[in-house]
C-alpha cells in the first residue's frame, strides 16, 4: 500500500497544473516552494540550445559544401565534354573537307576517262 497518501503526492502530478481552486491545500505551496528551491538552470538550456544550433548549422554548412563540390565536378564535365564535342566537330569538317576534295578528284578522273577515245 502506498505510503504517501497525503496532498503533498500531488505536487508532482497533474494537480499542479490545475486552477488554484482545483488543488489539495498545501499542494501550491509545496509547488512554489519546489520552484524557489530549484534555481532554473539557465545557463545549462543556453549551453544545450547554443550547441544544438552549432550542430545543425555543421550540418547544413556540411552539406552545403557537398553540393558545391558537387557541382563543381560536374561543371567540370560538362566543360570537358564541350571540349570533346568540339573537337569531334572540327574533325567531322576536316574529314567533310577532305570528302568533299576526293569527290571532285574522282568526279575529274571520271569525266577525263569518259572523254578520252578508246583505241580500236
Amino acid at each position: 500500500m502506498p505510503e504517501n497518501l497525503g496532498p503533498e503526492r500531488f505536487a508532482l502530478g497533474p494537480e499542479r497544473y490545475a486552477p488554484p481552486h482545483h488543488r489539495p491545500p498545501d499542494a501550491g505551496v509545496k509547488l512554489a516552494k519546489q520552484q524557489s528551491e530549484a534555481p532554473p538552470d539557465t545557463t545549462s538550456a543556453t549551453e544545450h540550445l547554443d550547441m544544438m544550433i552549432r550542430r545543425i548549422a555543421m550540418d547544413s554548412m556540411t552539406e552545403i559544401g557537398r553540393v558545391i563540390r558537387e557541382l563543381e565536378n560536374i561543371s567540370e564535365m560538362l566543360r570537358n565534354e564541350s571540349e570533346r564535342v568540339s573537337r569531334e566537330v572540327s574533325g567531322l569538317a576536316s574529314l567533310n573537307q577532305e570528302a568533299a576534295a576526293a569527290k571532285k578528284v574522282i568526279a575529274e578522273s571520271l569525266k577525263q576517262w569518259k572523254e578520252r577515245p578508246f583505241p580500236k
